[in-house]
């Protein structure tokens, strides 16, 4: 999440519907008036990294295989954290329609389990056909404004990935600003991606079927890796999935305005870590390694799931994001989470609505790591 005021960029939408402006999820809102948080630079980074350390995590999906490594960056050792998936449990399958029914358990053993996709044209997901078939991989890049969050702010985010979509995990754990400003962050994400494309079989797992996943700044960097990918002969993606991510830096936009002051993230927030990952450039024409929907060219990527929460200033960036990359003629499904907020995943199996948003881009990527004969 990184921005900086600056002239509107001319374009007009592609294809937007008009945004519906619903109030905060009634859930979510006593959640947040019970555990009150907010992403901050106030205090300093130290204190910015300890909010967010210390913010009370739900321990699941705890007997999952997973293992800590270290690999060679361009700044020194990249920590990584690798999930192995469950592919003995039962998959979330989640309704993409609130008022429908959700799934059940059958009462009557000659009644059938409905079975709902996220997507109604997209074929539910299922349990592996061929369970000793090599898992897919997803390298995922945690959020934190390119300042804040490790391997454990984000460890039940990666098990969340890891089950839901049926894939092995590579959380990478790259360098941080203040301390390291741009580009250090993109040098070392697409450093471990390329690592983990070349590597993938020492963790039992297909390379051959790579996606790309990040929330926040990490749907950013997410981003920044599928365009380099392309640009650099790096390895073949499959999928991107961005959670809620920044990629436009334009403050013009209007859910910069509509919420300034949203829970969780705000504008004086956004300018904070800003200021402290790409201060030392001039942003009045960002790269696109900092701000990917700046690229002169975004066709040729992978397919993509954009997640947006509508009370949160970067809705409308990864709805611009989306619009960019449809009319590139790139597959994208964009998701728009109307009462929710950002870093909505921190909120999933607590928050019902929250849960079925979560599960609804896992789905996604599942389909795509997954796709039928």
């Amino acid at each position: 999440m990184a921005y900086s005021q600056r002239e509107p960029i001319d374009h007009e939408p592609i294809h937007r519907e008009p945004i519906h402006r619903e109030p905060i999820d009634e859930v979510l809102r006593l959640v947040l008036d019970a555990v009150p948080f907010r992403l901050t630079v106030e205090g300093g980074v130290d204190e910015a990294r300890r909010a967010l350390r210390e913010l009370p995590r739900r321990q699941l999906l705890t007997e999952l295989r997973v293992e800590d490594h270290r690999i060679d960056g361009p700044g020194g050792d990249i920590p990584i954290r690798v999930y192995w998936p469950d592919r003995n449990r039962p998959l979330p399958v989640t309704p993409a329609d609130p008022d429908r029914p959700p799934p059940v358990t059958p009462a009557d053993p000659d009644r059938p389990l409905p079975v709902t996709p996220a997507d109604p044209d997209r074929p539910p997901p299922v349990t592996p056909a061929d369970p000793d078939r090599p898992p897919p991989v997803t390298v995922f890049f945690h959020g934190g404004g390119f300042a804040l969050g490790d391997l454990d702010t984000h460890d039940v985010t990666a098990r969340q990935h890891a089950v839901g979509a049926d894939t092995l995990v590579v959380s990478v754990d790259y360098r941080l600003a203040p301390e390291h400003p741009f580009p250090a962050a993109v040098d070392d994400v697409w450093a471990a991606t390329r690592w983990v494309a070349e590597h993938a079989a020492r963790f039992g797992a297909d390379g051959s079927r790579l996606a790309v996943a990040g929330d926040s700044a990490g749907g950013t960097l997410s981003a920044v890796v599928a365009q380099l990918c392309r640009d650099e002969n790096g390895p073949e993606l499959a999928f991107q999935l961005l959670w809620y991510p920044s990629v436009m830096w334009d403050t013009t936009l209007a859910s910069f305005t509509e919420n300034a002051d949203a829970p969780v993230l705000d504008n004086a927030a956004i300018a904070g870590f800003t200021d402290w990952y790409a201060g030392h450039l001039d942003l009045t024409d960002p790269p696109a390694t900092l701000a990917p929907g700046r690229a002169a060219d975004h066709s040729g990527l992978p397919p993509a799931y954009i997640a947006v929460a509508g009370h949160d200033p970067l809705r409308d960036d990864g709805i611009r994001y989306a619009e960019l990359l449809a009319a590139a003629g790139v597959q994208v499904e964009l998701h728009h989470a109307a009462s929710l907020v950002h870093g909505y995943l921190g909120y999933a199996g607590v928050v019902p609505a929250a849960t079925e948003a979560t599960n609804r881009g896992l789905a996604a990527l599942r389909a795509a790591l997954h796709p039928r004969p």
